[in-house]
């Protein structure tokens, strides 16, 4: 028996700093985890000293662009599996997302996922210079894989996600999670909506971008006007 489903948010104006969350709570990954796993990588191969191979480049494409699994699964290997994502993390400061054996099962809440995303998507100095690499890959997900945090955006303006979803096998329910950035409201935004206990992806889709709406809306207010 279940309570019905639940829903965690963060969202952060990347000008002013205003954040909001709501919901709290961790949730399992599913595919969201494979921006870890490309951040891991980079600073992997930059550890070592030395740029992706040819190999690492295409699992990286597919594993965010397209959210191929078994590409995730390669690159989940070269990273040092979940202690090596664990350590790549933890350098990234996050403070509450724990990997699994199985990637899609990590568990992260949503202020983990926006404190990544800033790390991405604003200069910063673990991530450097590798970061431009996983903002091209995150704004050429495909278009069937647009939904959550890119509804928001203003007309003609970009974006950048990765979404994840998984239905669990116990239960049937569905984990339904988006992440990215975006321009609302001529503002830039990193949010991030983790929700599970959906009957179908779909409600658990509409439920996303409700909540993600709903996030960019009180760092909105509070932002200083121009």
């Amino acid at each position: 028996m279940t309570d019905g489903p639940r829903v965690s948010a963060a969202a952060l104006d990347l000008a002013s700093g205003e954040t909001y969350a709501s919901g709290g709570g961790e949730f399992v990954t599913a595919s969201v985890v494979k921006v870890d796993t490309l951040t891991g990588l980079l600073l992997t191969a930059r550890d070592a000293g030395r740029g992706l191979t040819a190999a690492e480049r295409a699992h990286a494409e597919a594993m965010i662009v397209r959210s191929d699994n078994d590409a995730a699964t390669a690159l989940w290997r070269v990273v040092g599996r979940a202690p090596g994502l664990d350590a790549a993390n933890a350098r990234l400061g996050l403070t509450r997302t724990v990997a699994d054996a199985r990637w899609g099962l990590t568990r992260t809440t949503a202020v983990d996922r926006v404190t990544l995303l800033r790390r991405i998507f604003t200069p910063d100095s673990v991530v450097g210079d590798a970061r431009a690499y996983v903002r091209e890959l995150m704004e050429r997900v495909v278009p069937e894989q647009a939904w959550g945090v890119p509804t928001l955006a203003d007309p003609g303006t970009r974006w950048a996600v990765k979404n994840g979803w998984l239905p669990r096998d116990a239960t049937g329910l569905w984990v339904v999670n988006s992440t990215g950035c975006v321009t609302a409201g001529g503002r830039v935004y990193a949010v991030a909506v983790l929700s599970d206990g959906h009957a179908s992806m779909a409600d658990g889709v509409a439920r996303v971008e409700e909540a993600a709406r709903k996030a960019v809306e009180v760092p909105a207010r509070r932002a200083p006007r121009r």
